[in-house]
This record gives C-alpha cells, sequence and structure tokens, in this order.
C-alpha cells in the first residue's frame, strides 16, 4: 500500500475511533454512572451497542498502529511507538471484559464496581498510550505544531493516570487533570487526522 492510502486509512481509522469513543463514553458510561440500575436495566441494548463501541476502537486502534508504522517505518522510534500504541490496545480489550458482567448484576454498587474496574485498567492502558503519543509527536516532526500538541497529550495522558495512583483525592483535582488531558489531546489527535486525510503520504516521511 503507497503512503497516501496508508495515510488515508490511518486518517479514516481515527476518525472511527473519535466517534465510537464519543458514543461509548459520554452516551453510556456516563448513563451508567448517573442510573447505575436503571441503565442496565432499561437500557441495556445501549449498554451491549456501548461495549460494542469500545470493541471497535480497539480494533481500529490497531489499524492506525499498523497503518502508522508503515508510514514512518524508516523512523528509529517506529517500532517502539507501535509496540506501546499496541499495548493501549490489548489492555483497552481487557478492560471491556467488565462492561458485559456489570449487565449481570442487580445492585447498583455491583454495577458500579465493574466500571471502576473498567476504568482502572483503561487508565493503564492510557499510560502506555501517552508514551505512544510522545514518540509519535517525535517521529511526525511536522506540522510541528501537531507534533508539539501530541507530546503534550502524551505527557498529559501519564501524569493523569499516575495522578490517579498518587494522589489519596485525585476527585478534588479530577476537572483539572480532565481539562489537562482533553485540551492537547483532542487538539492533537483530531488535528493529526486531518492532516493524515489531507496531506500525509504526500512527501516521503
Amino acid at each position: 500500500m503507497n503512503p497516501r492510502k496508508l495515510s488515508i486509512t490511518a486518517g479514516i481509522s481515527y476518525l472511527i475511533i473519535f466517534f465510537a469513543a464519543i458514543f461509548a463514553n459520554f452516551f453510556v458510561l456516563e448513563s451508567i454512572l448517573k442510573d447505575p440500575l436503571g441503565t442496565i436495566q432499561q437500557g441495556h441494548m445501549m449498554v451491549r451497542f456501548g461495549t460494542m463501541a469500545f470493541l471497535i476502537t480497539v480494533v481500529f486502534d490497531v489499524v492506525v498502529a499498523w497503518a502508522l508504522y508503515e508510514l514512518f517505518k524508516k523512523h528509529y522510534l517506529s517500532s517502539l511507538s507501535t509496540y506501546f500504541r499496541m499495548m493501549h490496545a490489548a489492555i483497552m480489550g481487557v478492560a471491556v471484559f467488565a462492561l458485559p458482567i456489570a449487565l449481570t448484576y442487580t445492585t447498583s454498587e455491583d454495577i458500579l464496581r465493574q466500571v471502576d474496574i473498567f476504568n482502572t485498567i483503561w487508565l493503564i492502558g492510557l499510560f502506555f498510550f501517552g508514551i505512544h503519543l510522545i514518540l509519535l509527536g517525535r517521529i511526525l516532526g511536522k506540522p510541528k505544531i501537531i507534533a508539539w500538541f501530541l507530546v503534550l497529550a502524551g505527557g498529559m495522558y501519564m501524569v493523569d493516570t499516575a495522578a490517579h495512583f498518587l494522589l489519596p483525592h485525585y476527585d478534588v483535582y479530577g476537572s483539572v487533570f480532565l481539562a489537562m488531558v482533553a485540551i492537547p489531546s483532542i487538539v492533537g489527535e483530531m488535528s493529526l487526522a486531518v492532516w493524515l486525510l489531507v496531506k500525509g503520504g504526500k512527501e516521503e516521511n
């Protein structure tokens, strides 16, 4: 596959990940957190679709990892970057197993415990994803603004995961950490997706 097709494949896959993750996170997980028992009992199909949406993000995470590796394989950091993204995808795949189990529970406490398990495993995966973004920023090089945001987002993912595990009262600062992660990651990764679709692969990398 030529560099242009690889770039378009990575860009489209990134967009699929964005939309699937938005549905799974902001419609499904948020609904469970607000009304655990009601969502599981009355909106169980939404939860099932949310679980599939998370699995879709895992599948296309692997596609992105492969496409980016093929696109930038001449760079000495490309293999290492790919390994860290694959680690994130594998860990995310494990985390998803917690959600179907929640459908079998009949108390809010048990349901929320499964969501906590999912979130904890996911956080571990995001630590490795952060390393991938830092390496990807170094590999990309230009446009410099996108590369800079990728490195910043990667660092913030790592800081947020560490804060979850190290700070006894993380919830007090949760909104601050959320903003620290969300802003650079949305700007950096969305900009990367657009760049991949519009310009990526047109020049030798």
